[in-house]
């Protein structure tokens, strides 16, 4: 699934849960949820079994470290906030609001810590990696 069907699915999900309401909006972002990652598990297994071959240079050689995939990845969790930020604000209220906004921000630092280690040329225990 390339970039533009990926927009497409957003959209269509977008569009079903106002068509549906608020009590499937769970199962749709779960769902569109599991077709990002299908994507991202894709295309990393292209990286590796490219950098396995030695086709083309590793992002962490650049400078920029593969900039488009944080930026896209960074697009997604806040597009993505919205929902888990309702979802939590309607299951348990503040609390709930604050969960979902601590593991958006846990994922994103995970996600940049990886990059800056391959930037800084450390290795850790990611699977990952």
């Amino acid at each position: 699934m390339e970039s533009q069907e990926l927009k497409k699915e957003l959209s269509a999900t977008l569009d079903a849960r106002r068509e549906l309401g608020a009590e499937y909006e769970a199962a749709l972002v779960d769902s569109f949820v599991e077709k990002v990652d299908t994507q991202v598990r894709r295309r990393l297994a292209e990286e590796r079994l490219s950098a396995a071959r030695g086709t083309h240079p590793s992002a962490a050689d650049s400078p920029d470290g593969n900039f488009g995939e944080r930026f896209g990845f960074a697009i997604i969790t806040l597009v993505l906030a919205i929902p888990l930020s309702a979802i939590g604000a309607a299951q348990a209220h503040l609390s709930g609001l604050v969960v979902a906004w601590l593991g958006i921000l846990g994922v994103n630092y995970v996600h940049a810590a990886k990059f800056r280690r391959r930037h800084t040329g450390e290795r850790g225990t990611d699977a990952l990696d």
